[in-house]
């Protein structure tokens, strides 16, 4: 078992949170804070026990100086201090004297937000290749290492595994729950126990489907992993996309496992992946030519419900249709209204499933929605997180 903040003396000291502020920003405003809220816990359990608070995050990918400019964590401190009602002074830097000094002359239940630790990936992936010096410099911050960012505990960064090295550590609130949620209850589930699993490629996601096909008692599957299955029973699926590297795979699976997947009959389609244009229903053994599928259909969604009605525990990841499209979003916006009215313990396990979730009003309507997509998927997959796995033992 790891240490978590209850289980260490925060008292008066000072606190590295890596937090995950990933967060979606168009045109100068946050799209969804979610991830910002689920931090604030830990921020505030450190803002009673009157520490001085140092916050790191990362935001987007850094590949060159224009993503720095467009990838600035100043609107996420402005957020913060909306939040929680309370000043948060914001650095415009990853390290250097302004970052150092500033740093020691806090007071107690100060809050400084360091710049995004990613621009330390550009030019020498610094961040993301875990360089030590810059790992021992961020924990020279502090006292003691918070790590709250489950999203990015599945990457050995400078950030997380970097500083665990070099002070004291444990995990947050929000991490402590992803774990007791993805490991505790999927584990050992209520059944029957239905698995959802959409997204674009099997390959992706090979691992995870091994996994939970041996322990689930059903495999509802949607998106381009349906594709994949139904393009592997000889189904002309016309422009769809399909992962043709699985197609064996997928053809092994359903003859070991044909009555625990469930595959969609029907669905939407259109002459490109694109919104607004002409959009044709059909069975899915009978896509109108030049088209691709692009979400599941009302009788797809019929018999999904039947084994979800009866469930006791689901794991949904990944959404059945590009939901993001309006024309394309039948299939998800319906599948989660079903796992709504179900009683089953509903496991969401982040990414775009969890961002369409939340997007579709059911925020607060699930016993969980994970903050990391790939984090989850290879917690389940039995892997060892290298930033769990650098964090100190009760």
């Amino acid at each position: 078992m790891k240490k978590t903040i209850k289980d260490v003396n925060i008292d008066n000291k000072t606190l590295i949170i890596r937090c995950d502020f990933n967060v979606p920003i168009k045109d100068g405003k946050i799209l969804d804070d979610n991830r910002i809220v689920m931090s604030l816990k830990t921020i505030n359990y450190a803002l009673d026990h009157n520490c001085k608070i140092v916050l790191l995050s990362h935001l987007g990918r850094i590949k060159s100086e224009d993503d720095k400019k467009n990838n600035s964590l100043y609107i996420v401190s402005k957020r913060l201090e909306e939040l929680l009602n309370k000043k948060v002074e914001f650095i415009d830097e990853t390290r250097g004297d302004v970052l150092t000094n500033s740093v020691k002359n806090m007071k107690e239940k100060n809050i400084i937000l360091v710049q995004n630790t990613r621009y330390e990936d550009y030019p020498d992936k610094l961040e993301s290749g875990c360089d030590d010096k810059l790992g021992r410099y961020w924990a020279s911050l502090g006292d003691i290492f918070i790590n709250d960012a489950f999203g990015t505990c599945h990457r050995k960064h400078a950030s997380n595994v970097g500083i665990s090295k070099y002070i004291p550590s444990a995990v947050g609130f929000l991490v402590e729950k992803e774990l007791y949620e993805l490991s505790n209850t999927l584990s050992n589930p209520k059944r029957p126990y239905v698995v959802i699993m959409g997204g674009a490629k099997v390959n992706d996601k090979i691992k995870v489907i091994d996994k939970l096909i041996k322990k689930c008692d059903y495999l509802l599957v949607g998106g381009g992993i349906a594709n994949t299955f139904l393009k592997s029973m000889g189904y002309d699926l016309k422009k769809s996309i399909y992962d043709d590297t699985s197609l064996d795979y997928c053809k092994n699976l359903l003859e070991e496992y044909k009555d625990k997947i469930i595959l969609p009959v029907d669905g939407y389609s259109s002459t490109e992946y694109k919104d607004n244009l002409e959009v044709k229903y059909s069975m899915l053994n009978e896509v109108p030519e030049n088209c691709m599928v692009l979400d599941i259909g009302p009788l797809s969604i019929e018999l999904f419900s039947k084994y979800i009605k009866d469930a006791k525990t689901v794991f949904y990841n990944g959404p059945v249709g590009v939901s993001e499209f309006k024309n394309f979003e039948y299939g998800t916006k319906n599948l989660l209204e079903l796992l709504n009215k179900s009683n089953a313990d509903v496991i969401i396990g982040g990414g775009d499933s969890a961002a369409a979730a939340i997007r579709f009003g059911y925020k607060d309507k699930f016993k969980h929605i994970s903050t990391g997509g790939g984090a989850s998927l290879e917690l389940i997959e039995g892997k060892k997180l290298p930033a769990i796995e650098a964090i100190d033992d009760k």
